[in-house]
């Protein structure tokens, strides 16, 4: 009996919806982020500790693709010795801290709703295209860890990725959250700044 998880080609309308979903991602992101940004509450304090996790993981990001040669080969140097799906982990951990930059429990738990479903079915369409294309290549990996190709991290590796993209997006969320706390005068009540108001 073989131990290896079955196809989601099985299971039509679940290989459907994962596709549906890959879909639109992008702009049910979009969506969610304004809906958060409404939501957010940002402070000075939030925003460095939001910021610096966000940082982190999309420093994992950026290692990750610059090991990933997408759909030529298993990935298996870099952060993948160790992670099968670092990119993904990267991404929860930007969302988490732009979770905890908002200042809002609303918007985290809309961050974690979007993540948690988008990741899902990212994390399965992705290993049923992996088993599919790679076979048993892919389930050494998983299964023992076997390392086949070993390379060092290459940065234009990274920006054929297209990271760069995503870099560009954590900075816009970062910098509209702390347009946002200036706007709301929270950042300035936390660097000790007193707000005159006209007429005030």
């Amino acid at each position: 009996m073989s131990d290896r998880p079955p196809e989601v080609g099985r299971f039509p309308w679940t290989h459907q919806a994962m596709i549906g979903l890959a879909r639109i991602r992008v702009p049910l992101g979009f969506a969610f982020g304004v809906v958060v940004l409404g939501l957010a509450q940002p402070t000075a304090r939030t925003l460095v500790i939001g910021g610096a996790v966000a940082c982190v993981g999309e420093a994992l990001r950026i290692w990750a693709a610059g090991h990933l040669n997408k759909s030529r080969e298993v990935a298996s140097s870099g952060p993948y010795r160790w992670l099968a799906h670092p990119l993904y982990v990267g991404s929860s951990a930007m969302g988490a801290g732009l979770a905890v930059a908002s200042g809002s429990i609303l918007a985290a738990l809309l961050i974690a709703v979007y993540l948690g479903t988008t990741l899902t079915f990212a994390v399965k369409h992705e290993e049923a295209f992996l088993r599919r294309t790679f076979g048993d290549r892919y389930d050494r990996y998983r299964r023992a860890g076997v390392v086949d190709v070993q390379r060092r991290f290459s940065l234009a590796q990274a920006i054929a990725n297209r990271e760069h993209r995503a870099v560009a997006g954590l900075a816009v969320a970062v910098l509209l959250l702390l347009l946002k706390a200036m706007y709301n005068g929270s950042f300035w009540r936390a660097a000790g700044t007193r707000i005159v108001k006209p007429g005030g």
